[in-house]
């Protein structure tokens, strides 16, 4: 069992940085891969980026390549999203999840999943 506790969330204008965090129990964390999602009201959840447990390889979604870094501290249990640039459209609750598996960009992959937090983005 994994439980993830997202933090980092809040309201920012557009242009504007955040950078979330997504804390882990457990001591398999550097065992998994991660990802984060996305979700606005109304709207499915979507993949936004995920990282190989050791950290050696990303992918983005193409709405967040080259705005978003996604990255990872396993001594700290932890992974991060770096969020630039932000734009209106970003706005949604974003997820952390964990799975065994690499690439995977479906929410059904993802075995285990956080609480989520609010970015909201102004215009």
């Amino acid at each position: 069992q994994v439980q993830l506790v997202e933090s980092g969330g809040g309201l920012v204008q557009a242009g504007g940085s955040l950078r979330l965090s997504c804390a882990a129990s457990g001591r398999t964390f550097s065992k998994y891969a991660m990802g984060w999602f996305r979700q606005a009201p109304g709207k499915e959840r979507e993949f936004v980026a995920t990282i190989r447990s050791s950290g050696g390889s990303t992918y983005y979604a193409d709405s967040v390549k080259g705005r978003f870094t996604i990255s990872r501290d396993n001594a700290k249990n932890t992974v991060y999203l770096q969020m630039n640039s932000l734009k209106p459209e970003d706005t949604a609750a974003y997820y952390c999840a964990s799975t065994m598996g690499w690439v995977l960009v479906r929410p059904e992959e993802y075995a285990y999943w956080g609480q989520g937090t609010q970015v909201t983005v102004s215009s």
